[in-house]
């Protein structure tokens, strides 16, 4: 090998994986109440083109509301959102292999959350730990992924969340609604919609232990219940959407401590918007970390967001989904595309992402069954 081969070798190493894809597997979890749907649908899409392809049901299972993929691309997890598994007030998550080559799912087993509505999951950077909110009984767990082939075990940590906040309709009670973990796999952070609160646990992947961390939550504006939280990829700041007060709280992180410092509440609408019943779904920073995104349902839009040096954000526009109550969408690991699930019109559309960070429609919108969740799996 001559020198500008072993150069060439050497940069061609330092690419991330996602910068030489040619092909996703997109997963879209749905609700399968109403005969709709009757789980995880699929869809093949070209990363230069965008264009989608649908694969069609790959997996049943009841109310996968929430998808996540294990880091080594083999297992996809699916919360089941319901009240009641087994004859136990407790929702489910359930593990699939994947086929990479079909997109295909194969159940393997299933586990109970040990409190209902189970309505988010992750799973963690050692691929242990599958950690899950249950948004109906207001409480976190860790379910150990207990064999190569990713099945799961019973539950090694819950936690119950106790308390309530100022709106009485919705806040008399804690409802955990997200889960996320720090880049150093160190934090679990679970966001209350009930108790207007973005907790902090400390995790032991080795144990699936969760212990509270001091200080224990950071508050965000009361009554605006937190629903959904994301990272800024260069680990300095984070973001949470309040779902009641369509509203984005920008926090300062110190990865070190563990500890969110608010420095910023902005709406997540325009200025003229009149209407009211809006509520805000997803959160997700651009993998640049040049853009913060935020749906609307209601106003049926994405916000989005100019993230400047000091973590705060600027809007620069809305636009809208095509469809009704964007319950979720995702990001493609590459920033060019974003997916948007509307949840009411039984659709998922596709948008370009500009270098300005804003949307454009890419003529794309297909067919499913209440979508909920939008998952990218590189597969070549």
């Amino acid at each position: 090998m001559n020198r500008r081969q072993a150069l060439l070798t050497l940069a061609g190493a330092a690419v991330p994986a996602w910068a030489r894809a040619k092909e996703y597997i997109v997963y879209v979890g749905t609700y399968t109440n109403g005969n709709k749907s009757k789980g995880i649908h699929a869809f093949r899409m070209n990363v230069k083109t965008g264009e989608l392809s649908p694969v069609g049901l790959v997996g049943e299972v009841t109310n996968p509301s929430f998808l996540t993929i294990h880091p080594n691309g083999r297992t996809l997890y699916a919360v089941s959102e319901i009240a009641n598994y087994q004859g136990q007030r407790s929702g489910a998550v359930t593990g699939f292999q994947i086929d990479r080559n079909t997109g295909m799912l194969t159940k393997l087993n299933t586990s109970a959350t040990k409190g209902d509505g189970a309505c988010h999951l992750v799973v963690d950077k050692t691929g242990k730990n599958v950690v899950v909110a249950n948004y109906g009984g207001g409480s976190v767990a860790s379910i150990p992924i207990k064999d190569d082939a990713g099945n799961l075990g019973d539950a090694s940590a819950f936690i119950q969340h106790k308390g309530s906040s100022v709106d009485n309709r919705r806040q008399m009670n804690p409802h955990a609604h997200s889960v996320n973990i720090s880049a150093d796999n160190r934090f679990v952070m679970v966001a209350d919609l009930g108790l207007d609160q973005v907790l902090v646990y400390q995790l032991d992947p080795a144990q699936g232990s969760l212990t509270p961390h001091n200080p224990p939550f950071a508050k965000v504006t009361p009554g605006g219940g937190p629903r959904h939280f994301t990272f800024h990829p260069k680990g300095k700041f984070a973001y949470t959407n309040q779902e009641m007060k369509s509203a984005v709280t920008a926090f300062r992180w110190n990865a070190a401590s563990g500890v969110l410092d608010e420095i910023q509440v902005i709406s997540t609408l325009p200025q003229d918007y009149t209407g009211t019943g809006n509520s805000t779904a997803e959160i997700l920073c651009h993998p640049s970390g040049k853009y913060v995104y935020c749906s609307n349902r209601g106003h049926d839009s994405i916000a989005v967001f100019k993230v400047h040096k000091d973590g705060k954000l600027t809007r620069i526009g809305n636009v809208s989904t095509q469809g009704r109550t964007p319950r979720n969408f995702n990001i493609d690991p590459s920033g060019r595309w974003l997916i948007a699930a509307n949840q009411a019109t039984d659709s998922i559309v596709l948008f370009r992402i500009g270098k300005d960070g804003n949307l454009t429609p890419a003529g794309q919108k297909l067919d499913v069954g209440a979508p909920v969740c939008v998952k990218f799996l590189q597969v070549a």
